[in-house]
């Protein structure tokens, strides 16, 4: 049997970078790399483990025999284990068993650098490489047009393990299948981009990816690495951008993740105050600690620089930045001043944030952020977090209380609509109805909506419309778009047979014809993170449930008149007040036929009156269909 042949991939800098925290590319030195070694092929192994006392690789190469291939410690006090094995090839499988100086713990653990992962519910890392030729060369050099935040942003967000599933065994679809099936539908329905909930390794399906261990390997239920290059790469042929999910907040305590790795708390923070999350029951990273910046850090970049992911949207970030998130008093310290906020989290996301925008061009970051903490879309220049965008949760949960209200109700509560517009431009927001609003007795999204049949579908079309023209980019979860009925089952498929009935057809011909507007309409989304943008022509019409406003462009003749009508009633000769004379020609309704409406309109370019009204010199009478948003341009 071989020998470990000493042989290192680090420079003295790559350690001075590390120990700083500084190393954004750990993923080329640590973990197992195929080289070849003065004529001899095999894999040079990395693994960073301080506490340890013996390091050895055991694999299905050496019979899972420890002590046969023991690594070398290095001498600069890096805490990093390494050696050269000959002859093991691609597709081995393996692991690290460490014998810790600390009270002669030993663990086996899988490489948390592994580029690749054995279907759980077997547990190794496997030897792998990620060479691929991508053919995505125009989106990647364009990709600021389509990224920027100044275009057409609306997001399909997919768990690829539910999404859809083969009728014989209820086996997955393949990251292959994926590249053609959801490829096509999501081209078909006109969303800009996808959003994959994590897709890196993960050891139990019910946590629907966000308890992970392989950070820097796509999940192999669904095929190789190299597949998922393939569906990234034809979503970005058919000029669609993708997003991942990514989770710095916390990860599993499994016997062969990160937890404990070296028989100490080497990446989770070793206070039980801010180490371990008690809703989650799960480690939290010590975004204090140089070298686990450098781990977190790295792997975000891994996955913009190998992958071509496009945005990564954070999760959790709330739970990251408070140390009393989700504890007691005496379950949690203050800060050096006094405060809840975490600054090692606080110093660590502006790092990830500066790192990120630093080193790619045309990408975003997302923050899931629930709170009211300030800053989190603005420069870190001027002291905010840097992130591209931020999730508007408020909008969400106001807004979906609002739809669930009896009709008859809704003007006591058009509070709860108009609220949002005094803070929408706070903060660059993204518009999420995702998968936390259809889950544990939530309902789906249609569930939610008042009234029979037709008002219910009314009622969703009205909602999605109303969501399509408020400020800011949009992210809808699968299976809204065509009105699923019931809660999503992470363990089965969507109901996709929904469609043969008029309403759910209708419902997904509506959020196409929405994803075609909002990319159509440049005062959608020009300035959809200003104030600039946006302008109200009535939103105090409590007693007919009706509000009406301006989206702006950047030239006027942009410009297009939303009016939402909230309950059933058939608003005839309505009369709102607008800017400048000219003709009103109506470019969408939401209570159009083809989507299931009623039909009921405006024909024609109605020619618009030199009457005051709303505090304008002009005005028109329209007719405004039941539960609908109606949309138009002045000509």
């Amino acid at each position: 049997m071989s020998t470990v042949i000493s042989h290192s991939l680090f420079s003295d800098f790559d350690i001075d970078l590390f120990k700083a925290g500084k190393h954004y590319r750990l993923y080329e030195k640590l973990g197992a790399h195929l080289i070849e070694l003065d004529g001899v092929k095999g894999v040079y192994f990395a693994v960073w483990a301080p506490s340890a006392r013996s390091v050895s690789v055991v694999g299905d190469f050496n019979f899972w025999t420890e002590g046969e291939h023991q690594l070398e410690v290095r001498w600069d006090s890096s805490g990093i284990w390494e050696g050269f094995i000959p002859n093991v090839e691609k597709g081995a499988t393996y692991k690290y068993r460490i014998h810790s100086n600390n009270d002669g713990i030993v663990t086996e653990k899988a490489d948390p650098f592994a580029f690749y992962c054995e279907q759980p519910p077997h547990t190794a890392s496997v030897i792998w490489d990620l060479d691929y030729k991508w053919k995505d060369t125009k989106w990647m050099k364009s990709r600021q047009d389509h990224n920027g935040l100044d275009k057409p942003y609306s997001v399909y967000e997919v768990h690829l393990g539910s999404w859809k599933r083969h009728a014989e065994g209820n086996r997955f679809l393949t990251y292959l299948e994926f590249a053609e099936e959801l490829v096509s539908y999501v081209k078909e329905t006109g969303f800009t981009h996808v959003e994959f909930m994590p897709i890196m390794e993960y050891p139990y399906d019910p946590s629907w990816g966000y308890q992970l261990v392989g950070y820097f390997a796509p999940t192999s239920r669904f095929g190789e690495p190299q597949d998922f290059m393939v569906l990234v790469d034809k979503l970005h042929q058919a000029g669609i951008g993708v997003i991942l999910d990514w989770v710095p907040s916390h990860f599993p305590d499994d016997a062969h993740g990160l937890g404990f790795f070296d028989g100490s708390n080497l990446f989770e923070h070793p206070d039980r105050k801010k180490g371990y999350h008690p809703d989650w029951k799960s480690l939290v990273f010590n975004y204090g600690r140089n070298e686990v910046r450098s781990f977190l850090i790295s792997n975000a970049l891994f996955w913009l620089q190998n992958y071509h992911a496009d945005a990564l949207r954070v999760d959790a970030v709330a739970s990251m930045l408070y140390l009393d998130y989700s504890r007691e008093d005496g379950e949690w310290e203050p800060n050096i001043y006094g405060g809840n906020e975490n600054l090692d989290t606080i110093s660590f996301l502006k790092e990830f944030n500066e790192a990120v925008y630093s080193n790619f061009e045309g990408v975003q970051t997302i923050a899931e952020e629930s709170t009211s903490f300030p800053m989190v879309s603005r420069p870190t220049s001027v002291g905010g977090l840097g992130f591209g965008m931020k999730w508007m949760m408020g909008w969400m949960h106001d807004t979906l209380e609002y739809f669930q209200k009896d009709t008859v109700y809704r003007k006591y509560h058009q509070n709860d609509l108009t609220f949002s517009m005094t803070y929408t431009f706070s903060e660059n927001f993204m518009l999420p109805l995702s998968h936390d609003e259809v889950v544990y007795g939530k309902k789906s999204i249609a569930g939610r909506m008042p009234g029979d049949e037709w008002q219910k579908f009314a009622n969703l079309r009205l909602l999605y419309s109303y969501m399509f023209t408020h400020p800011g980019t949009k992210l809808l979860f699968m299976g809204c778009e065509f009105g699923q009925s019931t809660e999503w089952n992470f363990e089965g498929s969507l109901d996709w047979h929904l469609l043969q009935y008029p309403f759910h057809e209708g419902v997904k011909k509506l959020i196409t014809d929405l994803n075609g507007l909002y990319k159509k309409q440049p005062a959608l989304h020009e300035k959809q993170f200003s104030p600039e943008g946006f302008e109200w022509i009535n939103y105090s019409d409590h007693q007919n449930a009706v509000m009406s406003f301006i989206r702006k462009g950047e030239k006027p003749k942009d410009d297009v008149v939303v009016v939402c009508n909230f309950t059933q009633v058939v608003r005839e000769n309505y009369r709102i007040g607008l800017p400048r004379k000219g003709k009103l020609n109506e470019i969408f309704n939401s209570d159009a036929t083809i989507y299931g409406g009623s039909g009921i309109g405006n024909s024609g370019k109605l020619v618009i009156d030199a009457s005051p009204y709303d505090g304008r010199d002009y005005s028109i009478e329209l007719q405004l269909p039941p539960l609908s948003v109606t949309v138009f341009k002045i000509s």
